[in-house]
């Protein structure tokens, strides 16, 4: 009897552990969906890069480029900037084109179209 006290325990232990291994496997995060408008992403543009205007823009997932004019007058300047939708802020920010251009982090056409000008 005791026995199938000890052996019924393991049992339902058993079928707790693999339960709860089952629920956490199994869940999936939806994917996020990103502002992808000139609006949207000109938010990252603060401090000495005053974005007078914005010629080209495209996103993917949670990265985008921006063919843009910072400045005005004889101090406008075009730049092209690499930018990432930044979760935590509901925010695109600049990021660093040194630290992440590369082709293992970029989608093919963000890395195509904003690693490689100006």
């Amino acid at each position: 009897m005791k026995l199938l006290r000890v052996l019924g325990s393991a049992f339902v232990l058993a079928a707790l552990v693999a339960l709860s291994f089952r629920t956490t496997s199994s869940t999936t995060s939806a994917p996020v969906a990103v502002p992808c408008t000139s609006s949207a992403l000109a938010v990252a543009f603060t401090g000495q890069l005053k974005l007078t205007s914005m010629q080209q823009f495209g996103c993917e997932d949670r990265w985008a480029y921006a063919w843009a004019t910072v400045g005005r007058g004889e101090h406008a300047i075009g730049v092209t900037q690499v930018l990432h939708y930044e979760l935590a802020t509901s925010r695109w920010e600049i990021v660093s084109r040194g630290r992440d251009c590369k082709a293992s982090i970029l989608p093919r056409d963000i890395y195509r179209l904003g690693c490689f000008s100006n």
